[in-house]
């Protein structure tokens, strides 16, 4: 059965060379604004195409502001602090998601809380995430408590696997109930939408990321995405060292980050988000073909954009029988020069996080064992 999707996967690709798990795609475009930006001399944090890239960015996902900043892990630490998280509060997130989330937590000097998540969206489970605020949180004048740990819970952070949006609108409910933000990991997901609404703007923040493995890249690159002009000031201020606009003094108001988004990558990123629905486009006409050739051949359960949601497919995923099936189509896979993976390692798993809070994990465990990541590049060899 094997030997069949790997014909597939070449045929799709049309090479008979190695292929890559998620590659980026390159135009005569691109190279022509990273070489007005070098030919500008402003190459780092200052520019033009700085500028561009938040207001064009801002703009297509219908969204107040973008704060443009080195990568999306960055982001994320920014977005917390700005958010309120601070030393030793509590942030809940999921445990089946990149190690960047968890980490992001941990800059600020606070500590991660693990809650299931979803088996059809493979993010935070809102049935979970309830159960484990009723019987673990109580609110008092000065916020939510954690009852167990006494720590104060400050945020909420639903990632969005594989670019497939979580129920935002049940843990959005949740989280006001409870008066607690949240602070959306849209990492994966720039171009996914529930109904017309873009992922990374249904939270106080959103945070994307442009590593080299995303939809669109410049190299590495994120942004900080909100609707509030006092955090997006805010986190523009933290994330250029907090320093005071002046013409030519140097006077920084509180301890900021260097976590600017230079020229010279802000030029690549315009580049890239101007074709940004193509590789949308592409992309979904590839998980059609995927979702037609698992259907014939009934060996896993592909996975398809949540109902009410589209999905940019940033990584295509199959779901299979068990564990041995796993390593048995990973083998076989990246043997023959195709390259699949496995999902991530649940973070309560690594040794850093073994000693975090977390619920049953049901889910996860079950996803974790079963999960594969399939070739997802938007391109095809004569493209």
């Amino acid at each position: 059965m094997y030997s069949d999707l790997i014909t597939f996967i070449r045929d799709w690709y049309q090479t008979k060379g190695i292929i890559p798990l998620h590659e980026p795609r390159f135009r005569e475009i691109d190279r022509n604004y990273v070489l007005d930006a070098i030919d500008s001399t402003f190459v780092s944090s200052i520019g033009e195409y700085v500028d561009r890239f938040e207001q064009k960015l801002a703009q297509y996902l219908g969204a107040g502001y973008a704060v443009a900043m080195v990568n999306g892990t960055a982001a994320l630490q920014t977005a917390l602090r700005v958010a309120g998280v601070e030393q030793n509060d509590e942030v809940i997130t999921q445990p089946l998601t990149f190690v960047a989330t968890a980490n992001a937590i941990v800059h600020n000097n606070a500590v991660p809380v693990f809650v299931d998540v979803n088996r059809e969206t493979l993010g935070l489970c809102p049935a979970a995430l309830e159960n484990f605020l009723d019987q673990n949180a109580q609110k008092n004048g000065r916020g939510t408590f954690n009852k167990n740990s006494g720590r104060r819970i400050a945020a909420i952070v639903p990632m969005h696997t594989f670019g497939h949006p979580c129920r935002m609108s049940q843990i959005l409910e949740l989280a006001a109930s409870w008066q607690i933000p949240v602070v959306e990991d849209a990492a994966e997901a720039l171009g996914s939408k529930i109904s017309n609404t873009h992922c990374a703007t249904f939270g106080s923040l959103g945070v994307l990321s442009f590593n080299g493995n995303k939809t669109i890249t410049c190299g590495g690159g994120g942004a900080i995405i909100t609707n509030d002009t006092a955090l997006a000031r805010k986190a523009k201020h933290l994330t250029t060292t907090a320093k005071v606009d002046h013409q030519w003094e140097f006077v920084h108001d509180e301890i900021g980050y260097n976590f600017r988004l230079p020229n010279l990558n802000a030029a690549l990123a315009c580049a890239q988000l101007e074709q940004l629905e193509g590789f949308l486009n592409d992309k979904r006409k590839l998980a059609a073909a995927y979702e037609a050739f698992f259907r014939i051949n009934e060996w896993g359960r592909f996975v398809t954009e949540p109902d009410g949601c589209s999905s940019n497919y940033w990584l295509n995923a199959v779901i299979t029988s068990d564990k041995k099936q796993r390593d048995e189509f990973l083998k076989k896979t990246n043997e023959s020069g195709i390259m699949t993976r496995p999902a991530w390692k649940l973070l309560p798993d690594l040794p850093m996080y073994k000693k975090c809070q977390t619920d049953n994990l049901k889910n996860a465990r079950w996803l974790v064992q079963r999960i594969i990541n399939l070739p997802s590049s938007a391109r095809k060899a004569n493209a």
